[in-house]
């Protein structure tokens, strides 16, 4: 079918503007209407893009038409329009036609076109793997099973928009001590560089042995200018073969298993993909999808192969009649309070809701940890900065007394 061009009013009044299939331009005009949009002007051919001016340009770190933030909004406006009691399909046009979920628009109205010619929600997303993450679909397939759609979108929001608040403090934390890393490599490289090169003459004439320090400050000088470009060449190389040793699964493993016994880090990180494994397991399982089909969904969620593979042994210990906890511990991997609220989930009867308990506990201690570690981090850096700068002039002036002693 061809394709037209349209600019029309959204059901907010806002003015939308895109591309469309249709058997002709009335088909495609008829179309428009049925997605709630008031057709203004339509004509054969692809929407040009349109580019907005650079200072009115959104700055996205990461994200796209599956970014968690997206679509847990997406989800969450859903859930409100079917609260109130809206038809699915054209709670799904007003989603479409919203100039928020601009990214988002292909799918919603890829979903919207199989949703109208009969197709279950679930199997709708299904279709678009890119837009929606296999939970999203799992728990929209429950939430249809069981009659509580609208519930179970409103958990699936809930769950989206937390993991993605966790992330964006976490990038916002880590902002700072980065910016402060790179300032200090780009000082000791300017000192290596242009300030230590202005001396070497004149320590070149001095018939005095120079001290060991600044020996180790002017070999570091020229290795630095001399040579820097084969060291730096040296240092791709030893990443691109890293990279291609760390395709095995097996090399991945190993590596990710020793982060795990980082000494600071490995426990964070063992408690940041423990979160957000039991977040998803906790919604998947209060949204009445059994345990057994819940583990392999949320297992995904990992992005540690070592803590994948410890979920891995424990869903083929519960298929052969034993409980997720005790095969979970026998792994050594998971955090000892993961263990106590899993226990006392399988115990009770009630383990969806100690998976989200578990899930809010671990966020606040990550949070709390995440602020202490960054406090200490930046003085730390800041310390050694002043240390290697101390050292390098230290080495300089050292160096400059002893010749004029030797003079007088």
């Amino acid at each position: 079918m061809p394709l037209f061009r349209y600019r029309a009013i959204g059901p907010g009044g806002a003015p939308v503007t895109g591309s469309i299939e249709g058997p002709d331009l009335a088909g495609a005009l008829d179309r428009l209407r049925a997605m709630g949009l008031l057709p203004v002007e339509a004509a054969e051919g692809p929407a040009a893009p349109a580019v907005p001016p650079w200072w009115k340009r959104e700055i996205r770190l990461g994200g796209g038409a599956g970014s968690a933030k997206g679509l847990g909004h997406a989800v969450q406006e859903l859930a409100v329009l079917l609260d109130a009691g809206l038809p699915l399909d054209r709670s799904l046009a007003i989603l479409a036609g919203q100039r928020e979920h601009r990214a988002l628009r292909p799918a919603l109205t890829e979903v919207l076109e199989k949703v109208r010619g009969g197709a279950p929600l679930a199997e709708a997303l299904r279709g678009r793997p890119d837009a929606f993450p296999p939970v999203a679909v799992a728990l929209v397939e429950a939430g249809e099973a069981s009659g509580a759609l609208n519930a179970t979108l409103a958990r699936l929001a809930e769950m989206l928009l937390r993991a993605e608040q966790l992330r964006e403090q976490l990038r916002s934390a880590l902002i700072y001590p980065v910016l402060l890393l790179i300032a200090a490599g780009a000082s000791i490289l300017l000192l290596l560089t242009v300030v230590v090169p202005q001396f070497e003459a004149f320590f070149a004439d001095a018939r005095a042995p120079l001290p060991p320090a600044t020996v180790i400050v002017l070999a570091a000088s020229r290795l630095v200018r001399e040579d820097g470009a084969l060291v730096l060449l040296l240092l791709l190389g030893a990443l691109a073969l890293a990279r291609i040793a760390l395709r095995r699964p097996a090399a991945r493993a190993g590596l990710h298993r020793a982060a795990l016994s980082a000494p600071i880090a490995g426990p964070l990180l063992a408690r940041i993909e423990t979160a957000r494994f039991a977040r998803t397991l906790g919604t998947l399982v209060e949204s009445g999808v059994p345990l057994a089909a819940a583990l392999p969904i949320a297992r995904r969620t990992f992005a540690n192969l070592a803590m994948a593979g410890a979920v891995d042994a424990a869903t083929q210990s519960l298929k052969e009649g034993e409980g997720l906890a005790g095969p979970l511990e026998a792994t050594g991997l998971m955090p000892p309070i993961a263990l106590t609220f899993l226990r006392t989930g399988e115990e009770t009867g009630r383990l969806g809701e100690m998976l989200t308990r578990l899930a809010d506990a671990l966020d606040r201690d990550i949070q709390k940890t995440t602020a202490r570690f960054l406090a200490l981090l930046v003085p730390v850096v800041t310390i050694l900065l002043g240390l290697v700068v101390a050292t390098v002039v230290g080495a300089i002036l050292t160096a400059m007394l002893s010749i004029n002693e030797l003079a007088a």
